[in-house]
């Protein structure tokens, strides 16, 4: 198989490896050896999240199908569990192609984490290691929030709609993150905030709200009991 590039991006304590061009498949280790591994180890499972769109991946056999062509200092948000750093890949610009590529990848995720949830509205979640962990509607609702505050790094305003129910709310924001990368990718947008911070570019935006969502569809799967 042609190999598949990726990205290592090492803290102090945690380290990710993901691949540049499979936003969503992004898994963490102690160290580049083990964040590599994990990411062999949930090929298949990306395989299936990606069934759904009907796109055509090829599951690596082992860490020798991996070229890391990025490799990154970590900081404090890599450390407390969520991959930080804007790669330069992330900054090549997206053309119409894509972005309906990207849109698609995306979507893929998106239905994955719905079905997650689907499947376990009314069942019994597994506690975590300390007897803790949120219930779905928390999760979603985390989800939400998460989202939410992602757009704002693309100088997009979105104020959630408290009359809503989760799932027309997942679907409006997923609407508004849509618009407000149609806009990013189209230079509609500014590089920096109102407030002088520095935005993310739309291929780093993708990355980090696809692995959030299939973090997170992942986590519903493994604790439903």
């Amino acid at each position: 198989m042609n190999s598949i590039k990726v990205f290592v991006e090492t803290g102090k304590k945690r380290t990710f490896a993901g691949a540049l061009d499979w936003p969503g498949w992004c898994r963490s280790g102690r160290d580049e050896e083990t964040a590599l591994l994990a990411l062999v180890g949930y090929g298949p499972r990306y395989a299936q999240v990606l069934h759904s769109r009907e796109i055509n991946f090829q599951v690596p056999n082992d860490v020798f199908d991996l070229v890391v062509t990025e490799r990154h200092d970590g900081n404090s948000t890599t450390d407390f569990g969520a991959p930080a750093i804007v790669l330069d890949a992330d900054r090549e610009p997206v053309d119409r192609t894509e972005f309906g590529r990207l849109g698609t990848l995306l979507s893929a995720c998106w239905l994955a984490f719905d079905g997650a949830v689907q499947r376990a509205t009314g069942r019994e979640m597994r506690k975590g290691t300390r007897g803790g962990g949120r219930d779905v509607g928390k999760i979603v609702d985390h989800v939400l929030e998460a989202d939410r505050g992602y757009l704002g790094r693309l100088a997009w305003k979105h104020t959630r709609d408290g009359g809503k129910d989760l799932v027309e709310e997942l679907n409006r924001t997923r609407e508004a993150i849509l618009d407000a990368l149609e806009a990013a990718v189209h230079g509609d947008l500014p590089e920096r905030g109102p407030r002088g911070g520095i935005l993310w570019p739309p291929r780093y935006f993708i990355r980090r709200v696809a692995w959030h969502v299939l973090d997170h569809a992942w986590e519903i799967e493994d604790r439903i009991v």
